[in-house]
């Protein structure tokens, strides 16, 4: 079950990508022929979110009916939209976890750089694009550009001082996230949010996938491509700090809320972590796959 946002004949629209005919089915449209009632899902991937169990039992049954045939004006090809990120502006910044994987850790440091707490900083919304869409070189402040690529939990029930027992109660499902990095910004102010939230530098997408049809969510492997260069490849069974860590941790004096996204660090094979370092250039083409996810690709322009 994977929920997308597109844009379609100058709409933003939510399309599921697991149609009976393999094309992307216009949920709305096909929720209107079903109910005959307009308003019967949200109209939008965050309100599908915040609408709760209700909610996505209505999701599931427009997908389980256009299983047994939709008219063909619900389904669009992809060739036919343009991706968006699933949430187009998330409320608020995205939460990142900085040095989830002891290799990742290593390769920007050394062993001693192996955090004991989960660490945290954040991108702001304003970076978010979707799928296939252009990553900005931003030559006139930075050139040390970096990838990360990274499996995002997205919050489905929000919550504050979650339990660890608790925390996967709260998870709504997952997506790619790319934390693009402007190194030597990062090095200059000594601190990470400006260096993370250059416009155009969290690529997100192109779906969210429902917690309910991930096997297990901490084996996944997750592989990021330059050019067809494997660059990184990990599993989230790698974590130092679990998806539940990261939940219990953040909302401990934080209120989490549905919709908000949690980056959860990134394997080794980053840029800089080459010698010699191998930041991003204009047209490279990042591709980011996770298992039962999918693929999260853009170019830099």
């Amino acid at each position: 079950m994977k929920l997308a946002t597109v844009s379609y004949e100058g709409n933003e629209i939510v399309v599921h990508k697991d149609g009976g005919n393999g094309d992307l089915l216009h949920l709305s449209r096909a929720a209107q022929d079903m109910s005959g009632r307009a308003d019967f899902l949200p109209a939008n991937v965050l309100g599908i979110i915040q609408g709760g169990d209700q909610v996505w039992e209505n999701v599931e049954k427009v997908i389980e009916w256009s299983k047994e045939g939709c008219a063909d004006s619900c389904y669009l090809k992809e060739d036919a939209v343009t991706w968006k990120a699933p949430i187009p502006r998330p409320l608020k910044n995205i939460f990142c976890v900085g040095k989830n994987y002891a290799d990742h850790a290593i390769e920007m440091g050394s062993a001693d750089d192996i955090p004991e707490h989960v660490m945290m900083f954040s991108k702001a919304p304003t970076a978010v694009i979707g799928h296939e869409g252009n990553i900005p070189l931003h030559e006139e402040v930075t050139s040390q550009l970096d990838y990360e690529g990274e499996l995002a939990v997205v919050i489905g029930k929000g919550g504050k001082a979650i339990s660890h027992e608790n925390a996967m109660e709260h998870v709504f499902g997952y997506t790619l996230l790319n934390d693009i990095t402007a190194r030597d910004m990062q090095s200059k102010h000594k601190q990470f949010l400006l260096g993370k939230s250059l416009d155009g530098s969290c690529p997100i997408g192109p779906y969210i996938v429902h917690k309910k049809v991930i096997s297990n969510v901490q084996d996944l492997k997750i592989e990021t491509k330059v050019n067809e260069e494997v660059r990184q490849c990990g599993h989230t069974s790698q974590f130092i700090f679990s998806i539940e860590d990261i939940i219990s941790t953040i909302s401990k004096g934080m209120t989490l809320e549905a919709g908000d996204i949690i980056a959860t660090g990134t394997p080794a094979g980053v840029g800089k972590g080459f010698n010699p370092p191998k930041f991003l250039k204009k047209d490279d083409i990042i591709e980011i796959s996770i298992d039962e996810i999918g693929t999260l690709k853009n170019w830099v322009k």
